[in-house]
């Protein structure tokens, strides 16, 4: 008997489950990781952007103890084999939906917008951010050159702060724009909402490179 599309098949009894339980219906083995949704469905989610954190920490508990290799110590190996996978994916699946920022990254990449490599992000980047760019470049290498000239250190950390300031208001304007178009999303928002999404995130990340490299420059 062939297995329709929206079912996952037990190993145990030849039956047919839906791809978002973890126990078979007809014999209640747990399922082997083999078709399956994904990890907002694995945790019986909707594919929402605003999760409440203790009711995802109570659900990845619930399933953790499900699952739990030691319940399948005296198991077959089929069983024991399937309780690892689903562990194991049930860590990577907490680990993802836990954080807003990997959460908006899967749900991007489930609907087909992921960015497809470091230059991405580039491309996204507006010209008014370019031009900070810009002069932020032209001020480190100056601050580079006065902390080679054994200036003291307060001198060069003070302008290192100031230059700063400009690109962390851009951090706290995108954090609060992904805000909302993630409740745009959640509310039921569709293709145009989901491009100025991803557009977004990856000028977000493309802002956090540029903060990080200021810290990097503080502890050289």
């Amino acid at each position: 008997m062939s297995i329709p599309p929206t079912l996952q098949a037990c190993k145990n009894c030849g039956g047919g489950a839906p791809v978002d339980v973890h126990f078979c219906p007809q014999c209640t083995k747990i399922l082997s990781l083999g078709r399956h949704g994904d990890y907002f469905t694995f945790f019986g989610l909707p594919r929402r952007l605003n999760i409440e954190p203790a009711d995802l920490e109570q659900r990845f508990r619930t399933l953790s103890r499900q699952f739990h290799p030691d319940y399948f110590y005296n198991a077959t190996p089929p069983e024991r084999r399937a309780s690892l996978e689903r562990s194991s994916y049930l860590n990577d699946a907490y680990r993802t939906l836990r954080q807003p920022a990997s959460r908006i990254e899967y749900l991007l990449k489930l609907e087909g917008l992921g960015a497809q490599g470091p230059a991405d992000a580039s491309k996204q980047v507006p010209p008014g951010l370019l031009e900070e760019v810009f002069a932020l470049n032209e001020e480190l290498d100056e601050i580079r050159a006065l902390r080679g000239s054994g200036a003291p250190s307060e001198e060069w950390q003070g302008r290192l702060a100031r230059a700063r300031e400009p690109i962390e208001a851009k951090r706290r304007e995108h954090e609060a724009q992904l805000q909302e178009l993630a409740a745009q999303w959640d509310a039921g928002g569709g293709a145009d909402v989901l491009k100025a999404l991803r557009d977004q995130f990856l000028e977000r990340n493309y802002i956090h490179n540029l903060l990080a490299g200021i810290e990097r420059e503080l502890t050289q």
